[in-house]
């Protein structure tokens, strides 16, 4: 007899999106530059060379993309939206044809039965904005407020999940202390004060939010990483640590009222990237701000990591007992459905969110159509179905995970490796914009539908398309 794995029957199954990289139309209807827009037109930012002005066309198509998530069965969409959209140069005068759009995709999706799930915040500050200082810059936070409370005068009164920012370590780290997003810049103490403008603006904007939408549930989605030492040797057990704490401890610590964790403090310190273990940033109230009460944590997921010291010669190390599988995306990433459920278990033992979403979740894959117009992607199916059933072992555990939102609806343009990188649970012929379902996306429509799982073997062979 084949064993079902049952979600509850209010489980949330959803698919995410970003508003820079699917919506093209980067020049119409009034749209601001954003610092993706100014990074992606320097030579050598992005690796094949492309930009998001066009991208997916979701702008113009988005009514056939809000078919696809009906024909899923997904009963809500998460979708950001562009705030050089709405207020080119990130404060002032309102850009109404923009906040329009949000209208009619709010009002187009509650018409096909989907909850729109806002994020106010995936990447796209406008440059504007990043010219007066951008995030390092304390005069940011105050503008995130003010867009926030503009949104959500206009859509409040139908939109009820929000979210303030999507991965704020990519935006901080990635954007201002590794230079590998925009706005391309190497400077840690600059990325150390975008951490934390990032998290003021989250607190004090879910007071302002609930002021002007109080029917609204607001949170924040950050991206974590589980982590384990590669061996049980003191160095690779501080690696591991000191990657925990910059990566997951920075931005979890202060939004559950720890405060900044002094071990990573010192890190900086050590590391010259602080003067002193006093972080000239924070003003007084600023902790008891970021700190605020929210609904929900949103949790991105794609991979764990597994630490090795670089400081101790390896021969000189511990064995290595923890090895990474061979099994492997398109992005490099070990493919390690067991991190998820853990990330999830430390995650609801150490903070204690009263609800936790699945913001994002997924592969990247390159499976084109074949012959037939058929994506075959096989790996893709994989890498779901096991992350599914590590979602349902966490509610087994008692974790109140209450949905599971797949990254992405559409293969779209990758932030820095342009459009060499297929996320989708659709393919996009970018030169025709045509889209074609993938099996992976009929995997999903059948276990949506059912709302549980059965074997991976099973589920896979009745959902052939």
């Amino acid at each position: 007899m084949t064993s079902m794995k049952r979600f509850p029957s209010d489980f949330v199954w959803g698919a995410a999106t970003s508003a820079y990289q699917i919506e093209g139309a980067a020049r119409e209807d009034g749209r601001g530059e954003s610092i993706w827009d100014r990074f992606a037109s320097e030579p050598g930012r992005i690796s094949d060379g492309s930009d998001a002005s066009v991208a997916c066309d979701h702008y113009h198509r988005f009514e056939e993309d809000l078919d696809v998530l009906q024909w899923l069965g997904v009963r809500a969409y998460r979708f950001s939206i562009a705030w050089p959209r709405v207020l080119p140069t990130g404060r002032g005068a309102v850009n109404e044809r923009g906040l329009d759009f949000y209208d009619r995709l709010v009002d187009r999706l509650l018409a096909r039965g989907i909850e729109p799930f806002v994020t106010l915040n995936h990447w796209d500050l406008p440059q504007a904005l990043h010219d007066e200082g951008g995030w390092p810059a304390r005069d940011t936070v105050g503008a995130f407020v003010a867009y926030a409370e503009v949104v959500m005068r206009r859509l409040g009164d139908r939109v009820r999940r929000v979210c303030t920012h999507n991965e704020p370590w990519c935006i901080s780290t990635l954007g201002f202390g590794k230079g590998e997003h925009a706005p391309g810049e190497r400077s840690w103490p600059r990325a150390l004060a975008a951490a934390h403008h990032l998290l003021l603006s989250h607190g004090l904007a879910v007071e302002a939010i609930r002021a002007v939408a109080p029917a609204a549930r607001v949170g924040i989605v950050l991206n974590l990483v589980p982590t384990e030492p590669a061996s049980p040797s003191e160095a690779d057990q501080e690696a591991a640590r000191a990657f925990d704490g910059s990566f997951n401890r920075w931005f979890l610590d202060p939004l559950y009222g720890r405060g900044y964790p002094l071990d990573v403090v010192f890190d900086h310190v050590r590391a010259g990237h602080l003067p002193h273990a006093e972080l000239p940033f924070v003003h007084e109230g600023d902790l008891r701000a970021i700190a605020t009460r929210t609904d929900y944590l949103g949790v991105n997921y794609y991979s764990r990591a597994v630490l090795r010291s670089t400081t101790v010669p390896e021969d000189d190390n511990a064995p290595v007992t923890v090895r990474a599988a061979d099994d492997r995306t398109d992005m490099g990433w070990e493919v390690a459905p067991g991190g998820l459920l853990a990330v999830l278990r430390r995650v609801h033992a150490d903070y204690a969110p009263p609800r936790i979403y699945i913001t994002e979740n997924g592969a990247a894959y390159g499976t084109a159509p074949d012959a037939s117009g058929r994506v075959r992607d096989l790996p893709r199916q994989r890498y779901l179905w096991t992350h599914f059933a590590a979602a349902h072992a966490a509610i087994e555990d008692g974790i109140p995970l209450a949905g599971y939102f797949l990254w992405s609806l559409l293969d779209n343009f990758e932030w820095g490796e342009g459009y060499s990188k297929r996320f989708g649970l659709v393919w996009v012929d970018y030169a025709t914009q045509a889209r074609v379902a993938k099996d992976s996306a009929h995997l999903c429509r059948h276990i949506i539908r059912e709302n549980a799982l059965t074997e991976l073997e099973h589920d896979l062979a009745r959902v052939q398309p």
